[in-house]
């Protein structure tokens, strides 16, 4: 990505797909070019979650919603240290925002940290696009860094894919840091950042648990150092298949209860044997609908993925630490949304529990997880 100038609102900008379909419209954030993988997020509203989600890194985010902006930017909301997007698509954005959280607009806010955005297309034929010929390279460009659309279509087809992209340690802390439970301490959890939400130490830490949240890079011995009474596996962006599943691998060796979301879903499916596999277009919002096959009840879910774990849907499969069987299904086209160990404490979801922003009906999960870490205590 490189930056020529600040601001712009009325500069020309265009959006080039790695097919060659090209859209005009005009700079939101900063101005000059920035290259990533073009998906669409359906949420209505939280957009200031999804910028600062680090499962976002190197991806090119159109925003479905025709109107983003409304509420601004306040101090509160941010997900992570930063935002991650690699660019941003937006129809009509707010003139003025409106909130009394409010402290700058979006429009100051993308383009302080740098990010390239576009405005004034029609998200919708983008999306409708997106959804017949799947996520592709994207390029956004405005000001100097306009040029003929064959040149940029070039410069498109050279930037790298998603698949096969190794992003984790690009995303997740350097060192280890902890996140102290709230009130009286009952467990000690040792995170591993793939990408990881603020919110999402948190929701733990809500429920008594001291929260190690460790490198991408960490190692067994550093991990059972904490003396940890689980582990979780946090969302984040890039390919599972890139992923190393050493650290994993010891836990489930251990017995140790374990948590999985997003990213994490996709690497314990592939620790149990699973393989995974890239979406056409992803789910990205906080209105996908899911069934936990346990229960029979139905949840609506707030998602950011592109890649699905390769599970059987209807049978109990043998995996190197007992059975496991697909717990959770995504009601609008059977992706494998969850998986679950029959005979040892671990399961996954592939979405986001702890409704940053969204829906909160799968903040259960958590308690799911004090209950497998109260379970193999006792």
């Amino acid at each position: 990505m490189t930056i020529s100038t600040r601001g712009a609102g009325q500069a020309p900008a265009v959006l080039v797909l790695e097919d060659g379909r090209s859209f005009r419209g005009r700079a939101y954030g900063a101005v000059g070019e920035t290259f990533g993988e073009a998906v669409f997020n359906t949420g209505m509203t939280g957009y200031q979650e999804t910028l600062t989600d680090p499962s976002y890194h190197r991806q090119v985010v159109v925003m479905t919603a025709p109107h983003v902006g409304n509420t601004g930017v306040n101090d509160e909301d941010d997900e992570s240290k930063k935002i991650w997007v690699a660019g941003y698509v937006v129809r009509d954005p707010a003139r003025v925002p409106s909130n009394w959280r409010a402290r700058r607009t979006l429009d100051d806010e993308l383009s302080a940290q740098g990010v390239v955005g576009i405005s004034g297309i029609d998200t919708r034929a983008l999306t409708r696009h997106l959804r017949e010929r799947g996520a592709m390279r994207v390029g956004i460009f405005s000001g100097e860094a306009l040029a003929d659309e064959a040149t940029l279509l070039a410069r498109v087809q050279q930037a790298p894919q998603m698949k096969g992209a190794d992003l984790s340690a690009e995303v997740a802390t350097e060192e280890t840091y902890v996140v102290p439970a709230i009130g009286e301490k009952r467990f000690t959890v040792a995170a591993i950042d793939l990408g990881i939400k603020g919110m999402t130490p948190h929701r733990m830490a809500e429920r008594g648990i001291e929260v190690h949240v460790m490198p991408a890079s960490a190692t067994a011995e550093e991990l059972y150092a904490v003396d940890p009474d689980g582990v979780f596996l946090s969302n984040g962006p890039g390919d599972p298949s890139t992923v190393d599943l050493t650290v994993i691998k010891a836990a489930l060796a251990r017995k140790t209860p374990l948590f999985g979301i997003c990213f994490g879903n996709q690497i314990l499916g592939r620790a149990l044997g699973f393989g995974t596999y890239k979406l056409k277009y992803g789910h990205r919002g906080i209105n996908q609908p899911v069934q936990d096959r346990t229960t029979g009840k139905v949840e609506i879910t707030a998602h950011n993925h592109g890649f699905a774990v390769d599970a059987p849907l209807d049978k109990v499969s043998d995996t190197p630490y007992g059975r496991a069987e697909v717990s959770h299904v995504c009601l609008n086209d059977n992706v494998v949304e969850g998986l679950r160990l029959l005979d040892q404490p671990a399961f996954s979801v592939q979405y986001h529990p702890e409704a940053a922003a969204g829906p909160h009906d799968a903040a259960y999960l958590f308690d799911r997880f004090v209950e497998l870490m109260e379970g193999q205590r006792a």
